[in-house]
């Protein structure tokens, strides 16, 4: 099956666009123009304008979700192994995490600008959450016997991470970067409509004001590439990290 996979990739990938092509024949206006003008136009202009908006959003993307594992994976760890911490952060979890984070983006852009940091951190608050319980209820689910040859053998709190906290919680930790990387790319392109002349929310809503309706669809693939490429890495990553789970 693993072998026949890229086969049934591409032909996801064909499906797409030809929905696409036959929702635009249906319709016949310019609003849906046909994929393959929006191929040609992508090619056309992607080095010469596109291609430092992608970036630029790919930073804020990648910027974010490092700081989410950089923080998120730590706090998950120490909730769902130590009892106390978890009394202790939990009611602070539960009070944050329901927030709809876009709804901070005023108080970030205040706080700390229109600039680089402040879309990086609604990133970054999108993704630390859903790191962190999941983290920590899979961290809690293991049972307590698991840890006693451990305990026996007066291995360290190292040496437990790597053995057990590390393996068992890696599986639900990469499904929450799954998850939360959706929501990120959704959130990214609402941020880049504000305060800034790059990345692929900028340049896909400076098109459909132009009524450049070509560009503004390449702007849209691009983007979805985008999310592609980082869904594909996941996956890349988690056959690397939870290779038993592919024997």
């Amino acid at each position: 099956m693993e072998k026949h996979k890229p086969l049934w990739f591409l032909l996801g990938i064909i499906t797409f666009f030809a929905l696409w092509w036959i929702l635009s024949k249906i319709i016949m206006l310019p609003i849906i123009p046909s994929p393959f003008l929006v191929l040609v136009n992508l090619v056309a202009i992607f080095m010469k304008y596109i291609a430092v908006h992608s970036l630029y959003s790919l930073w804020r993307i990648t910027a974010g979700l490092f700081l989410a594992v950089l923080i998120g994976l730590p706090l998950g760890v120490i909730m769902g192994y130590f009892p106390k911490w978890d009394r202790f952060l939990s009611p602070l979890l539960y009070l944050t995490y329901p927030i709809p984070k876009i709804a901070l983006m005023p108080i970030l852009m205040l706080l700390f600008g229109i600039g680089e940091f402040s879309k990086i951190l609604m990133i970054f608050l999108i993704i630390v959450f859903q790191v962190i319980v999941a983290i920590r209820d899979n961290i809690r689910s293991i049972p307590k016997e698991t840890y006693y040859p451990l305990y026996s053998l007066g291995a360290p709190f190292g040496a437990i991470f790597f053995e057990v906290l590390w393996p068992a919680s890696m599986p639900k930790f990469i499904t929450a970067i799954r998850v939360a990387m959706a929501t990120a790319i959704s959130v990214l392109f609402f941020t880049e409509t504000f305060g800034t002349q790059y990345g692929m929310g900028y340049f896909i809503m400076d098109a459909w004001l132009r009524v450049n309706y070509l560009e503004m669809y390449s702007g849209i693939v691009v983007l979805s590439l985008m999310g592609l490429f980082l869904f594909a890495f996941i996956d890349w990553i988690e056959k690397r990290l939870c290779h038993w789970q592919y024997k």
